[in-house]
């Protein structure tokens, strides 16, 4: 599976639980890709940061706090409006965390 691309990363995705299941599945073959094996709640280098391999849990609190940081940045580049910087560190950092290509 191909990471999802960027731009209001996850546009189509409905909230529902199946789509994080499968976002998880996603996430999954994105760690093992990137920064290799390892157990549920370690850490890992990637990209010169320490990224913890997350549990479902974890991971559905983590894709939730990027969906809503996600769609605020989405919305704030359509009205033209100046980015805060607390908004661009939260969304590289869950892109990190979710390993998911940076867009900012």
């Amino acid at each position: 599976m191909t990471p999802l691309p960027g731009a209001a990363i996850l546009p189509h995705m409905a909230d529902d639980q199946q789509d994080a299941v499968d976002e998880y599945r996603h996430y999954l073959e994105r760690f093992d890709a990137r920064v290799g094996a390892c157990e549920f709640g370690a850490y890992a280098k990637h990209n010169g940061r320490l990224i913890k391999k997350l549990s479902y849990d974890e991971f559905e609190t983590k894709l939730g706090e990027f969906r809503e940081v996600d769609k605020a940045y989405a919305e704030i580049l359509a009205n033209g409006d100046t980015i805060n910087d607390v908004l661009v560190k939260v969304l590289r950092e869950r892109s990190d965390e979710l390993l998911l290509d940076r867009k900012v």
